[in-house]
């Protein structure tokens, strides 16, 4: 199985750590499982599922489990349009039997967790951040067209156009 091949267990064999009360135990029980998940459903995704609907730049970008361990909250990233990401969302909604039960297959555990779906937009809006960072350096930096002239003494269209003959 699965588990067997990344050589960790859930519940059985599980390396001893110290923990503090039942609390703890389960907090890395929690956080094993969704690791585990996390690369089943890559895998699936990757792998595994012949969706058209599917893009192929979706990434899983992690799992929450509920604190029973019944459901298991997968975010997912997509690279594209928002309409690109309406549409694998929709694939994936489709297509979350047949994870679950590749999933269920995979786990050494008495109740598989349901699985659900949700756009994760953090990469988005940390790309749309860095863009609007860069134009306000960009805004920000003295014009150096408007003396016509660059650090260098030469003038910056002419600069250019030299660079582009000898290119």
């Amino acid at each position: 199985s699965f588990i067997d091949r990344i050589g960790a267990g859930l519940g059985k064999g599980l390396p001893k750590q110290e923990r503090k009360g039942k609390e703890a135990t389960m907090s890395y029980r929690r956080d094993r499982l969704s690791h585990v998940i996390r690369e089943v459903v890559s895998d699936a995704i990757t792998n595994r599922l012949s969706d058209p609907r599917i893009n192929r730049f979706t990434s899983v970008t992690r799992v929450e489990m509920s604190i029973d361990l019944r459901i298991a909250n997968i975010y997912v990233s997509i690279m594209g349009t928002d309409g690109d990401a309406r549409t694998t969302m929709r694939g994936l909604q489709s297509a979350r039997g047949l994870i679950q039960t590749r999933l269920a297959k995979q786990l050494d555990i008495r109740h598989c967790p349901a699985i659900k779906f949700h756009l994760d937009t953090g990469i988005k809006r940390a790309i749309e951040t860095y863009r609007e960072i860069e134009d306000l350096k960009i805004s920000s930096e003295p014009d150096h067209r408007a003396t016509g002239r660059m650090a260098g003494g030469a003038d910056s269209d002419t600069a250019r156009s030299e660079n582009e003959k000898s290119s």
